[in-house]
């Protein structure tokens, strides 16, 4: 009786829940996916569009995806990207590729200044073309026009060129022609430049899942985003899905299985529980009934609290410091179980106070490398023979111990080419805070740009380019792993001899949990490459490193301070100067002299590469920035083009032009 009575229970509490939960969320609910399948027409055009696309209002949201709002008020469906306008010409579904024309070059104007497309929802099409259209060009310069109706300069001397192959003629006519713009477009083979080359457009790839996408349609299903507008979705008669209609990844199947789950899971263990509870008890007074009064057994007066010595032994391991360091590290070892090995925290060495202070004599002035805010840094030999930079924290107050075991914390997992490596550290309840690193001889990148190092003029075109990489590949490094640095800047990036890059300083980076989008805290860092993002809102996410290698982009072009305030007042920012120039087109204004910007077209052609990377990476925008991996890659493909321009059709502006020859590079 009590048998069958356990098991009606057991199927009340578990199985018929589970049933009942899986049923109401399994019901089919095709509204989502009869929705989205709807055809989507835009603009007065009426051009035919689909996922990725929506508008909000014809085409609810849920039926695209994040970033491609599009308004369809116009005549052509219309797309806003870094402050331009884009007119959606035409899509192809199956490739995901659509051809866009800027609106304001739409009416037969030129193209005044550089295309920015946001990279993280589209990628230029390897159809397009490129014609680079040159400006206030001086008078004689022999050539074939291209109509355009802002073509007049407001120099006299300015007359519109002609057409030139780059390998022949590109660095006498890019000297002599005050400003030029790559274009992208669309040209029918054989066919000439023309107006018709900007109102044709260009290509766009978009980027939103479109694998998943294809699988989705191949399956019968609808491709869209879930309610929350973060992630792919799979709408299909009997519901949504992760990927496709064929799996059983139904998300609301999912749901109401795991609700059954725990219900069931909790009503069967609450009934367990009470039915070991009724045992023991019956057990216990059967006991009591046959044991003599006088058998009491030392076991039942036993206890499971610790031992003294047990509770003793993990109370070793208890911090009391600050509620930074507790917050944004693990607890660490006292300092008297580390002196009594060499592990040290996280395995880093530790080093006697007195080692240290005899390593750098006495912590000698002569053998300052440098300082800053939160200390200075010492040449030091030890016993063993090895060079080391010693850093010595100014104060050993609750903030700097935090700081100083946060950056214990993220060098001693973290191993990189281009990261200092570091050797040790002294206890935090040392007499000094002292971090032990490798030495790095030859300096900061910020010493030989506009510092004590600068007038040795050593860091040609090609070396800036390269530190540019192999910093671009320490802070993706540091992403990959969660950190964010949180102070890049250029006194921070050291060179050794071979000028390669060790990015130092980790005192304020923060480990990142990958599964949020940001973390709140107080803006930290040094005044010209703070995020500003960062210092308004006080979200702290990896695109603020992003915005401060921008800064470090525009010192390497320009050999210009961060801050300077011996500059007039609109340029004493150098990021706030340089987006001004490079959206004046006045380029050459920041460009440092040593480089030979006007003189050498290679030299040329990649700075002003670099100088719209870093215009990306300044946007105040944060989602409009690219990630560090978008930099690395966008870095090594300028690396690349070091002498390197074939394939580029090049084209030179007349004020009275009324037709256009193009010529081919024909070079072996």
């Amino acid at each position: 009786m009590e048998r069958s009575v356990l098991y009606s229970f057991f199927f009340m509490s578990f199985i018929f829940p589970l049933i009942i939960t899986r049923n109401k969320f399994v019901k089919a609910d095709s509204e989502e996916y009869e929705e989205c399948k709807k055809p989507f027409l835009c603009g007065d055009k009426q051009v035919n569009l689909s996922y990725p696309f929506y508008d909000g209002q014809g085409r609810p949201a849920y039926c695209g995806y994040p970033g491609f709002k599009i308004d369809c008020s116009h005549s052509f469906p219309e797309i806003s990207m870094s402050s331009e306008t884009y007119y959606l010409l035409s899509t192809n579904t199956t490739s995901g590729v659509i051809s866009v024309a800027v609106q304001n070059y739409y009416d037969g104007s030129c193209p005044q200044n550089m295309f920015n497309i946001d990279t993280n929802l589209y990628k230029y099409a390897s159809t397009n073309d490129k014609v680079t259209l040159f400006y206030d060009c001086p008078i004689g310069t022999v050539g074939i026009p291209f109509p355009c109706t802002n073509a007049s300069s407001d120099n006299n001397n300015n007359n519109p060129v002609t057409y030139y192959l780059p390998q022949n003629f590109g660095s006498n006519l890019s000297v002599s022609c005050q400003n030029s713009v790559v274009v992208p477009t669309q040209l029918s083979p054989g066919s000439q430049p023309n107006q018709n080359i900007i109102n044709n457009g260009f290509e766009l790839e978009w980027i939103a899942d479109k694998e998943l996408c294809d699988g989705c349609h191949k399956s019968g299903g609808e491709c869209g985003s879930n309610a929350g507008l973060t992630k792919f979705t799979c709408y299909c008669p009997d519901g949504s899905h992760d990927s496709d209609c064929n799996g059983n990844d139904s998300s609301k199947s999912k749901t109401g299985v795991i609700i059954g789950v725990i219900v069931g899971v909790s009503l069967v263990a609450a009934l367990l529980a009470g039915c070991l509870f009724m045992m023991r008890r019956r057990k216990r007074r059967i006991m009591s009934r046959t044991r003599p009064k006088d058998d009491v057994t030392p076991a039942s007066m036993s206890t499971d609290l610790p031992s003294s010595n047990e509770f003793q032994s993990s109370q070793d391991y208890t911090t009391s410091s600050s509620t930074y360091v507790s917050q944004s590290m693990p607890s660490y070892p006292s300092s008297k179980s580390n002196r009594e090995n060499d592990s040290g925290y996280h395995g880093v060495k530790l080093f006697s106070y007195d080692e240290l202070e005899e390593a750098t004599g006495n912590f000698n002035e002569s053998r300052e490398l440098g300082d800053g805010g939160f200390g200075a840094v010492y040449y030091g030999e030890l016993h063993d023979g090895r060079k080391v930079a010693v850093k010595r924290l100014y104060e050993t107050s609750i903030r700097r111990i935090g700081q100083f075991m946060n950056e214990v914390t993220i060098l001693a997992r973290l191993r990189h080419d281009n990261l200092v490596a570091l050797y040790g550290c002294t206890s935090k309840t040392s007499k000094d805070l002292l971090l032990v690193y490798e030495y790095i001889p030859n300096g900061t990148v910020a010493d030989h740009l506009h510092g004590k190092l600068s007038s040795s003029k050593m860091l040609t075109w090609s070396i800036r380019l390269n530190i540019a990489v192999e910093t671009a590949k320490a802070l993706c490094f540091l992403h990959d792993n969660d950190v964010i640095h949180r102070d890049v800047k250029t006194t921070n990036i050291l060179l050794d001899n071979n000028f390669q890059v060790k990015v130092a300083d980790f005192g304020l980076s923060r480990l990142f949990p990958n599964d949020v989008t940001h973390v709140s805290t107080a803006p930290q860092g040094t005044p010209g490459y703070l995020d500003p993002y960062y210092y308004q809102c006080f979200r702290l996410t990896e695109k603020s490193d992003v915005y401060s290698f921008g800064v470090v982009l525009i010192e390497l072009i320009s050999s210009k301070t961060a801050v300077d305030v011996s500059r007039s007042n609109p340029d004493i920012n150098l990021a706030i100067m340089a987006v001004d120039r490079i959206q004046k087109r006045t380029l050459n204004e920041l460009v440092d002299p040593n480089l030979d910007f006007d003189k050498d077209y290679a030299v040329q052609h990649m700075v002003k590469l670099m100088a719209e990377l870093a215009f990306r990476c300044l946007q105040h925008d944060r989602e409009m920035r690219p990630s560090m991996k978008e930099v690395l890659e966008s870095l090594k493909d300028i690396q690349k083009q070091n002498g390197e321009y074939t394939k580029q059709i090049v084209v030179y502006i007349q004020e009275s032009a009324d037709d256009a020859v193009l010529l081919k590079n024909a070079s072996t």
